[in-house]
């Protein structure tokens, strides 16, 4: 029985694997359509959706087995939990590069102000966001994860600069509102795919070492501190790390609270 338990979970996670390399693809794919205008491609992306669906229901119904006949504890059922969330989360991406695709056509025309809005580097940022984030699903190496963080907030700050523009134009040329419609809601879609990265990296986090980051401020200097220092910390007798941890760094003992600090902007 605990034979064909760890056959199921090396199956979850291989299939997680799989789906998180189906949904980077698709996104590729949707972003090489919107530079290039290509709306054959960008067909073919929605043509597609229907795998990432069978792929997803594929995994949330192994959880719902691996729950109801193992009853799974400790880091198995972390990794049973944030599986289920992850999958959730890459199911929602493959759903936004969707509506990507259906908004190329549209602006097939306009590469131009593609450029012009800086869309193009937006664009390269948060397809390096989804394969990075990918990474970090396969290999569970969670001292990469603030280059996330902060990637989605440097892609953040360039879509609000890029949508204030986009209103400042249709505020003034009224024969523009269609194709500034489309490109905000691309705009919009695109910052979805960077804030649901951070949510797949905050579940590999909790998967690797049970740190529960959600409704939490992301204070970046203190999660990486605290992930480079967390083999230290583990090496140390117990009366010690309370007590060393209290004293010398009070925030990295609030980091352990998830109720004491405010959930951020995801970007």
């Amino acid at each position: 029985m605990e034979r064909h338990f760890e056959l199921e979970l090396e199956k979850l996670n291989k299939r997680l694997i799989k789906m998180g390399n189906l949904v980077a693809e698709q996104v590729h794919n949707v972003f090489e359509a919107l530079l290039k205008g290509d709306g054959d491609l960008a067909h073919q992306i929605i043509e597609k959706d229907s795998k990432v669906d069978k792929l997803d229901n594929k995994i949330d119904k192994l959880c719902q087995r691996l729950f109801a006949l193992t009853q799974p504890v400790a880091t198995d059922l972390r990794l049973i939990m944030a599986a289920l969330r992850i999958n959730n989360d890459l199911e929602r991406m493959g759903d936004h590069a969707v509506a990507i695709a259906q908004k190329i056509e549209g602006i097939s025309d306009y590469n131009e102000i593609i450029k012009e809005l800086q869309i193009d580097e937006i664009v390269k940022m948060t397809d390096m966001i989804v394969n990075d984030v990918i990474t970090i699903l396969n290999t569970k190496n969670v001292a990469f994860v603030k280059d996330i963080f902060d990637l989605a907030s440097s892609i953040d700050e360039k879509i609000q600069a890029a949508t204030a523009k986009i209103m400042e134009e249709m505020m003034r040329k009224s024969d523009v509102i269609v194709v500034a419609t489309n490109l905000i809601i691309i705009l919009t879609n695109i910052d979805r795919l960077a804030g649901y990265s951070t949510n797949i990296a905050e579940s590999i986090v909790f998967v690797v070492d049970g740190r529960i980051m959600k409704h939490k401020k992301k204070s970046f200097d203190i999660l990486s501190g605290a992930l480079a220092t967390e083999a230290v910390q583990n090496a140390a007798p117990a009366s010690e790390h309370h007590k060393e941890g209290a004293e010398s760094n009070p925030e990295t003992s609030q980091v352990k609270d998830p109720n004491s600090e405010a959930t951020p902007s995801a970007g």
